[in-house]
C-alpha cells in the first residue's frame, strides 16, 4: 500500500523515455513556405509597381486546383525571372474580382508598372516562363480606359462586388448557421432594400432643402409685380407689331390698286392716240387736185341725175378707194335707171 502512489509517476517516466528513444524521425515536419503572395483589398496596390503575375481562383474550382502546383513552381523561380507572383481568392475578396472584372476561373493577369494585360494561355510553368522571358505580353493589348483596375469605374464595380459578397455571406449565415428557411431570408433582404431606398430618398430631400435658399416673400411679390408690367409691355409690343404689319399690307394693296388704275389709264390713252392716228391717216391730204377731181367726178354725175330721190343720193367718200366704190354704185344705179325707161 505504501508504494501505490508511485505507480503513475513511474508510468509517465517510462513513456517519456520511449518517446526520446524514438528519435527525430517521428517529429512533425514544418510546413513548406509558399512563394505566392495572397492579395487582398488592402495590399493590391503593390501590383502598381514593378512586374507581377496574378491568379484569380476559388477553392471549389477544379481547374484552379490543377494549376496550383504549376503556379507554385512559377513563383519559386520568380527571383530568377525578376517577377512577383500573387493570387486572389474570389470568395474572400469579391471586391478585387469586381475590380478586375473576373467572369471565368482561373483568370491570369500580367501587370507592368501599372499597365494590366489579360493572360489567356494555359497555366503551365513553361508557358508562363516563356511569356515573361520572351516578353510576349508586349503583343497583348493592355486594359486601358474604364477597363483598367485603377480607374474610377472599376473602383465602383469593386464596391458593388464587395456588397454582393457581404450579402451572400449574410444569406449563408441565416440559412446554414441559424437554420432559417431560404424564403425568410429573401423576405428579409426585400424589406431591407425597400427601407434603405426610402431612407436614401429622405436623405436626398433633406440635402436639397439644406442647399435650397427660398426667396423672401416680399422679394417674390416684388418680382411678380415687376414681371406683370413687363409681360403687358411685351403684349403691347406684339400688338403694335401686328398692327404695323396690317397697315403695311393695306398700303401695299392700295399702291397695287393705284398702279393698276394708272396702267389702265395709260392703256386707254394709248388706244385713243392710236385711234387719232388712224383718223389722221384716213383724212384726205390738202392741195392735191387729183383726189378732188376723183371725188368731184362722181358728184357731178349724181347732180346730172335729177330724177334720183334725195334718199338715194350717194354720200361723199373721202378716200380714193371709197371714190371707186361710189363710182361702182353710180354705174349700177344708171343701169337700173336705163332699164326702167321705155
Amino acid at each position: 500500500m505504501a508504494g501505490a502512489p508511485w505507480g503513475p509517476l513511474l508510468t509517465a517516466l517510462l513513456a517519456a523515455r520511449v518517446a526520446a528513444a524514438a528519435g527525430p524521425e517521428q517529429a512533425a515536419l514544418p510546413e513548406e513556405r509558399s512563394w505566392v503572395l495572397p492579395m487582398t483589398a488592402s495590399n493590391w496596390t503593390l501590383v502598381m509597381e514593378g512586374e507581377w503575375m496574378l491568379k484569380f481562383y476559388a477553392p471549389w474550382c477544379p481547374s484552379c486546383q490543377q494549376t496550383d502546383s504549376e503556379w507554385e513552381t512559377f513563383a519559386k523561380n520568380g527571383e530568377v525571372l525578376q517577377i512577383s507572383v500573387g493570387k486572389v481568392d474570389v470568395i474572400q475578396e469579391p471586391g478585387l474580382s469586381g475590380r478586375f472584372f473576373v467572369t471565368t476561373l482561373p483568370a491570369f493577369f500580367h501587370a507592368k508598372d501599372g499597365i494590366f494585360r489579360r493572360y489567356r494561355g494555359p497555366g503551365v510553368y513553361e508557358d508562363l516562363q516563356n511569356y515573361i522571358l520572351e516578353k510576349k505580353w508586349q503583343s497583348v493589348e493592355p486594359l486601358t480606359g474604364w477597363k483598367s483596375p485603377a480607374s474610377l469605374t472599376m473602383s465602383g464595380m469593386a464596391g458593388l462586388f464587395s456588397i454582393s459578397g457581404k450579402i451572400w455571406h449574410l444569406h449563408n449565415y441565416f440559412t446554414v448557421t441559424l437554420g432559417i428557411p431560404a424564403w425568410c431570408s429573401y423576405i428579409f433582404f426585400v424589406m431591407a432594400t425597400l427601407i434603405f431606398g426610402l431612407f436614401m430618398g429622405l436623405v436626398l430631400v433633406v440635402i436639397s432643402e439644406c442647399f435650397y435658399i427660398p426667396l423672401p416673400r416680399r422679394l417674390s411679390e416684388h418680382a411678380e409685380q415687376t414681371q406683370r408690367p413687363e409681360d403687358a409691355h411685351k403684349a403691347e409690343q406684339l400688338q403694335d407689331a401686328e398692327e404695323e404689319k396690317e397697315d403695311s399690307n393695306e398700303e401695299e394693296n392700295k399702291d397695287s390698286l393705284v398702279d393698276d388704275d394708272e396702267e389702265k389709264e395709260d392703256l386707254g390713252d394709248e388706244e385713243e392716240a392710236e385711234e387719232d392716228e388712224e383718223e389722221d391717216s384716213s383724212a384726205p391730204p390738202v392741195g392735191e387736185g387729183r383726189n378732188d377731181t376723183q371725188g368731184q367726178g362722181p358728184l357731178r354725175e349724181v347732180q346730172q341725175l335729177g330724177e334720183l330721190e334725195p334718199e338715194e343720193q350717194v354720200p361723199v367718200w373721202p378716200t380714193s378707194i371709197h371714190a371707186e366704190v361710189a363710182q361702182d354704185t353710180l354705174r349700177q344705179r344708171k343701169n337700173q335707171h336705163a332699164d326702167k325707161e321705155p
